[in-house]
């Protein structure tokens, strides 16, 4: 028969079991304990099967910094992620330990006048996973709550259910841009969410979508997930009226939406000019906290410009569209690594790396 003492001890060794990646500095990623708060009446514990990096991954792992998100002190990192119920809290009757969900990683504060709106995404006490200073998911488990754990169907892997977050910002990008079947789509920069984006607006109907890059292994990659025009462009800024030119050409009609998923000012510049006059263009990419951009004869046109930052209310639809087949994520996962201390930092430079890595994805 077990002591007290002995059960304590099992209980902490237990807690001690739980091993996360802490940013420590920069390009110093290190597999460390991670104690989990205690589990609220509406909270789950959720065992972390799969996670993807994401771009601001990148940022903090590099620089300690992402836009003006600032790592202060050490934090986990990741906030794409999926995994299977351990435990629920005593209030939660939605889900059910083994249940496979998907996390939405942000947890608004639901009571100031944004949250009031439905605009929570935009809510200035946001506690998102792996953006200073609340840690992330790339961990052995996490204390979720249950509202913001969202149960896959069968046909849904974990991997793709961890996708449901990029996958919300094309899926959000595509709402407040009013993407249809009558809406030709220009797409700049064809890295991982420039290619989500071109997924996307095919599934809301967009009949015709062209997308443009530097690289043209990334835009062969587009070409193959159903681009319909494919154009290489430069970084010579001074090359933006000729290039808006012949995207025009290449589009053979009015391009009526552009998405910047980069965020240069080359980039907008060249999404300004070649949209059509009364067009839209919506900048998802937020490279540069501050660009000079011709913003004046792109208001004589009547151009919209429309900002998004990150998404909401946007899980349901985008499970939806995995179980129908609607879009396909899969072939966007280009690169797997396990949870050790090597794979992880294996896993950081390669997708730091760039080239042909698109989504590099942990599996726990």
């Amino acid at each position: 028969m077990s002591s007290g003492g002995d059960i304590m001890a099992g209980k902490e060794r237990e807690e001690e079991e739980n091993m996360a990646a802490w940013l420590l500095g920069i390009k110093n990623l290190k597999i460390q304990p991670y104690h989990l708060p205690s589990l609220g009446p509406y909270d789950v514990k959720v065992r972390i099967k799969a996670l993807g990096i994401c771009g601001s991954d990148v940022h903090h792992f590099k620089t300690m910094r992402c836009a003006n998100f600032i790592v202060k002190k050490p934090m986990v990192l990741g906030h794409e992620c999926a995994g299977v119920i351990e435990e629920v809290g005593s209030e939660v009757n939605t889900l059910a330990v083994g249940d496979h969900v998907a996390l939405e990683p942000g947890i608004s504060c639901r009571r100031c006048n944004l949250c009031k709106d439905g605009r929570y995404n935009l809510c200035p006490e946001m506690k998102f996973f792996g953006s200073p200073p609340t840690n992330g998911a790339l961990a052995n488990k996490v204390v979720h709550p249950a509202n913001l754990c969202f149960k896959l169907p069968e046909n849904v892997t974990l991997e793709e259910g961890a996708m449901c977050e990029p996958l919300s910002v094309g899926v959000h990008a595509c709402r407040r841009a009013k993407i249809g079947p009558d809406t030709n789509v220009l797409i700049m920069g064809a890295g991982p969410i420039g290619l989500i984006t071109l997924l996307t607006a095919r599934a809301f109907g967009a009949p015709r979508v062209i997308i443009v890059d530097v690289d043209d292994q990334r835009l062969s990659i587009a070409k193959n997930l159903g681009a319909d025009e494919i154009l290489q462009v430069s970084t010579n800024i001074e090359d933006v009226g000729e290039e808006a030119m012949k995207i025009q050409s290449a589009m053979g009609s009015g391009i009526d939406v552009s998405f910047d998923c980069v965020g240069y000012a080359k980039t907008m510049s060249t999404a300004l000019n070649a949209t059509r006059s009364g067009g839209k263009v919506c900048l998802i990419g937020l490279a540069l906290s501050e660009m000079t951009v011709p913003l004046t004869p792109a208001a004589a046109r009547e151009v919209d410009i429309v900002g998004i930052f990150r998404y909401r209310n946007t899980w349901p639809l985008c499970i939806e569209l995995l179980r129908t087949g609607k879009i396909d994520v899969k072939p966007l996962i280009t690169h797997r690594f396990s949870f050790s201390q090597v794979e992880v930092e294996k896993a950081f430079e390669t997708s730091a790396g760039g080239g042909n890595a698109i989504k590099v994805m942990f599996n726990l």
